[in-house]
């Protein structure tokens, strides 16, 4: 069995006494492939350098929405895209996107998430979306994105929509990325999600630190070896064998990051 996880952040203090010990019980769990988030690009070259240590390891650059306000400058685009094409690991733009939870800053996302589309569109590279109490307006954005530019391919990552706007998502293009989360008791929406995405529009991650899934919730970090608790329960809920979901998820994450497929798989 063969698992990607699409989303971690193990640059985080979190990791940093025992990295290689978390190298081998992500290997030891059939996980073939990373990919490391950016919350501000700040953090590109802590990133970068444990891209170069692992060679499963790929990685994005972006900003995370509820770092707009305090990050973001005229001069951040630039940057993103530089940083972008100055290595060849880079195979994402983010994370970007919109989160009204917490931020009062509705228009300073927005205007940030729109510049790291056109990045994007012109890099040729996949969008990792966080979206968070703002599913209509990130559809609307990349609604008008789409039929203004064209085309861009993205995840929406951590996802915890309901079954309709997850079906916005869909139709938009987008895969849908599932987290621990979905291994929650009362995550409901979150598990009829996971079981309407089409096969080819499938992916799981850990997003860790956070979200440790079922059966190691509680812990106080979560970690890529975890992913698997994601891709079992996800394939109880799709009624599919584990190895069939890990199939599906590896080959999905390897498509839409142009990742190596791992030996033995098929596009």
């Amino acid at each position: 069995m063969q698992l990607v996880d699409t989303h971690v952040h193990i640059n985080f203090p979190d990791f940093g006494s025992d990295l290689d010990e978390i190298a081998q019980r992500w290997r030891a769990a059939g996980v073939v492939g990373l990919v490391h988030s950016c919350v501000e690009p700040g953090e590109f070259a802590s990133i970068q350098a444990i891209a170069h240590r692992f060679a499963e390891v790929y990685f994005a650059v972006g900003l995370h929405p509820l770092d707009v306000a305090e990050h973001w400058s005229d001069s951040s685009a630039e940057k993103i895209l530089r940083l972008a094409q100055s290595d060849a690991k880079v195979v994402a733009i983010g994370e970007t996107g919109l989160d009204f939870y917490k931020a009062a800053n509705q228009s300073a996302q927005v205007a940030a998430f729109e510049a790291q589309w056109l990045i994007a569109h012109q890099l040729n590279r996949p969008v990792i979306i966080h979206c968070r109490e703002a599913a209509e307006v990130t559809a609307q954005v990349i609604r008008q994105f789409q039929e203004q530019h064209g085309a861009v391919q993205g995840v929406m990552h951590c996802w915890g929509g309901t079954p309709e706007e997850t079906q916005w998502f869909l139709d938009l293009g987008f895969y849908i990325s599932f987290s621990g989360v979905v291994t929650f008791k009362n995550a409901k929406q979150v598990q009829a999600s996971a079981q309407m995405v089409p096969s080819d529009r499938l992916l799981i991650e850990t997003d860790c630190p956070f979200l440790a899934p079922v059966p190691k919730r509680g812990q106080k970090r979560n970690e890529p070896a975890y992913v698997q608790f994601v891709a079992e329960q996800v394939a109880r809920l799709r009624e599919v064998s584990l190895e069939t979901l890990a199939t599906q998820t590896t080959t999905n994450a390897c498509r839409l990051f142009r990742l190596p497929l791992p030996q033995g798989e098929e596009r």
